[in-house]
């Protein structure tokens, strides 16, 4: 099934915003918002077509965006979203984008705003506008970024908020439900910004606050059934990570025995992985397991390769190509058995995936591909199923827990597809992976025992394609270097590197000095996404 579809159909169970992305930075944080205001919203390009939009938003969101609305190539939206009826609000560059259709005039600002700055909210505006700013005192700080401006709003538009630098800081159509806002409401810093767009998708656009987990599980096992059928069975790819479990719990409680779970050993996975997965789902929670050991066939494909994102490709075409060859033999199994063919393979893609697919020019700009959305065979025979493309990190974890899944499991650091082949820079080797394994088991083990680990969104340990001087027992050594990463974050869009207490990191250092044959120094990591990204490679 096209990604497509999945969006339309888990858009038409519930009251839906539509945010249009004209590529800023703070898009994704304006999906949070809207999601934790209870309202469910989905994240497109702004040059997608309404025409072509397979569901009819309750209300659309123009975001902000790093270009200038004169700029040659400039991204502009679909003029139909005006004809469609439905509320719009306009942020930073989408209060320029409705200027620019309506009418209005923008020019770049004499003097630019970056920062923080007060907003007075205009007590004559006594018309529907000021249920934007319901329940808000004037004047409020908000967080301004943007050197265009707007030099004179369209036809039958009022001020109904302003800064001393931006005379029309907040504006709205004196009849229909449009407005546009200067500053950007969704970062933390625009203090009133969550309820002005509360204020907005509940009380303008009249969605209801019905997008919870308890209301997305009935939905989504009714829609896995089906989308399955009576009889299809589905292959699932489990890692031990918390995306895959949820994933395969949801899948089991869909359509029971018809789902099977497939672990491929790729020979890059965590210390003693395999067999804690196999304790956690297939005796604890009673999912059918097959683990497939294809280590040799992963490492073998894998020798001499340097570049990551080849690295990403051949494990994911590998890991497809092991599917398939397992899905064979359990669909032979299946049929035996009276069951329906193997026709469906389960990802555990998650929001933020796609979102960082998503961009207005077409394909982005290749920063990694993603294990869950990119390096996947192009002929591939299995469709697939994602059961939580439309979720973020905090979501899956909120359902896990609905779904009785041990919260040891549900917190864990997530994993990625390609594993400690990405955490070992360079070319990789059984005995590179050994060493960032149990450098890697260490560091968690450590942070564990210093109550940190629930602090902390990621961490792990990565080998560098480095060597350094050291001096152990009176002799010389020339060994390799281990960096040590840690990040706080909620969504994995942006992630702050965590402060890790100096006494932690000592255990830390001596431990895998000691322990880790082959190692002579440890490194921690102090960069921040963006620019750095979380995983090395």
């Amino acid at each position: 099934m096209a990604p497509t579809d999945v969006t339309a159909q888990v858009a038409n169970m519930y009251d839906t915003v539509l945010i249009l992305d004209f590529g800023s930075q703070y898009s994704h944080l304006i999906t949070r918002r809207v999601r934790e205001a209870g309202v469910y919203c989905e994240l497109l390009p702004c040059t997608q077509k309404i025409a072509e939009l397979k569901f009819k938003p309750k209300g659309i969101i123009l975001s902000g965006s790093p270009f200038s609305i004169t700029d040659d190539g400039a991204p502009h939206v679909d003029p139909e979203i005006f004809n469609l009826g439905v509320p719009i609000l306009g942020i930073c560059y989408g209060l320029q984008e409705i200027a620019r259709n309506l009418g209005g005039e923008t020019s770049l600002a004499v003097k630019r705003e970056y920062g923080f700055a007060e907003l007075n909210l205009d007590p004559q505006a006594d018309h529907h506008s000021h249920k934007l700013f319901q329940d808000i005192l004037s004047p409020t700080n908000v967080w301004m970024s943007h050197g265009d401006h707007l030099e004179k709003p369209p036809k039958d538009f009022v001020v109904i908020g302003s800064t001393t630098t931006s005379e029309y800081a907040a504006v709205a159509h004196t009849t229909l439900p449009i407005y546009g806002i200067q500053f950007h409401p969704e970062v933390t810093h625009s203090i009133d910004g969550a309820l002005v767009l509360r204020n907005f998708v509940v009380g303008i656009c009249g969605c209801e606050a019905n997008w919870t987990m308890s209301s997305f599980i009935d939905k989504e096992l009714e829609r896995i059934r089906t989308l399955v059928g009576p009889t299809g069975s589905v292959i699932g790819a489990v890692s031990g990570g918390v995306d895959s479990t949820v994933a395969a719990v949801l899948m089991k409680r869909a359509i029971g025995d018809r789902f099977h779970a497939v672990l491929v050993d790729n020979g890059v996975m965590r210390l003693n992985e395999c067999e804690q997965v196999k304790k956690t789902l297939a005796d604890n929670l009673g999912i059918n397991l097959t683990v497939a050991d294809a280590s040799d066939l992963f490492l073998g494909r894998l020798k001499g390769v340097t570049d990551p994102e080849k690295k990403r490709k051949i494990i994911g075409n590998t890991f497809i190509e092991v599917f398939e060859a397992e899905s064979h033999k359990i669909d032979e199994i299946s049929r035996q058995n009276g069951q329906g063919a193997i026709e469906w393979l389960l990802q555990g893609t998650l929001y933020p995936d796609v979102i960082e697919s998503i961009s207005f020019k077409g394909p982005s700009a290749t920063i990694k591909s993603h294990h869950n959305v990119g390096g996947l065979l192009e002929d591939m025979r299995l469709k697939l199923i994602e059961p939580l493309r439309e979720l973020f990190k905090d979501e899956v974890r909120a359902l896990g827990a609905l779904l009785d899944i041990h919260e040891d499991l549900i917190w864990r650091h997530p994993f990625p597809g390609p594993g400690i082949a990405i955490r070992v820079l360079g070319e990789v080797t059984p005995s590179q992976v050994e060493i960032a394994r149990r450098a890697d088991h260490i560091y968690i083990d450590e942070i564990k025992k210093a109550g940190l680990y629930r602090q902390i969104s990621q961490a792990y340990a990565a080998l560098l394609p480095v060597r350094s001087v050291g001096v152990m027992g009176d002799q010389r050594t020339y060994e390799q270097v281990i960096a040590l990463r840690a990040v706080e974050t909620k969504d994995f869009m942006t992630a702050d590197w965590f402060p890790m207490p100096v006494e932690v990191l000592k255990r830390i250092s001596n431990r895998i000095i000691n322990e880790v044959h082959g190692v002579n120094r440890v490194l921690y990591d102090v960069s921040s996404k963006p620019p750095s990204t979380i995983e090395f490679e």
